[in-house]
């Protein structure tokens, strides 16, 4: 399984620590925060795949919070929580929440919760990064850094082939069968894509797209 982008939201700062120190040694990206104050701005610029959500916190509590990205987002959501009241776990459950941790909880239990919550949604293997550059197969959403780059249907299929080669030379024959279904077509038809697609990629951040002469076109960070 890919990693992940995971937000903590704990306002206990030795808590969230750890829990980020632990997804973080499981490869994961982690973006903690000691409340909800930042909320809808996370959900929008670091796009995480999970949020692990504490219960109890200053301001909006996690039941507040849980609402907001349920309205804005399709990320995972594990909630943290020092109550053991079944009704604390109903309504978590009942509002959204995908899974919940008691407190006191084993780092490594909670990992491997996430890591099945990630599994269970499928989202972490349909998200490719090419340096800035992040296509989500998924939801036909391409960004450099936090920029939404816009694409025709076409040219996302493209990237998305390219991207799922990635530092891989791909011939003209090869992408005109995975994008367009057929090889016996004018490989012009690639060239004009290309094109289009990589002036639209340039428009914000360095060239990822590169012509390898003779051969074909990569996808890669640095190079020529």
């Amino acid at each position: 399984m890919q990693p992940g982008r995971i937000l903590v939201v704990e306002d206990a700062e030795a808590i969230r620590t750890a829990v980020a120190a632990g997804l973080t040694a499981a490869g994961h990206e982690v973006l903690g925060r000691p409340d909800g104050a930042r909320l809808e701005q996370d959900l929008a610029q670091f796009r995480p795949d999970v949020v692990v959500l504490d219960i109890m916190l200053p301001g909006r509590d996690g039941f507040a919070l849980l609402e907001t990205v349920r309205a804005r987002s399709a990320s995972g959501v594990l909630m943290l929580t020092a109550r053991d009241g079944v009704e604390d776990r109903v309504r978590g459950l009942r509002a959204g929440s995908d899974d919940y941790v008691v407190k006191p909880f084993d780092l490594n239990e909670l990992v491997a919760r996430v890591d099945a919550l990630l599994r269970r949604m499928g989202r972490a293997q349909h998200r490719i990064t090419v340096g800035d550059l992040e296509v989500d197969v998924e939801s036909g959403t391409v960004w450099r850094g936090e920029t939404t780059v816009p694409l025709t249907a076409t040219e996302f299929k493209l990237l998305s082939y390219l991207a799922t080669n990635r530092d891989r030379v791909v011939t003209k024959t090869q992408i005109l069968t995975a994008v367009w279904g057929y090889e016996s077509y004018d490989p012009n038809l690639v060239e004009v894509n290309v094109s289009a697609l990589r002036r639209k990629l340039e428009e914000h951040g360095e060239r990822l797209l590169h012509t390898v002469r003779g051969l074909g076109y990569t996808l890669r960070v640095g190079g020529r």
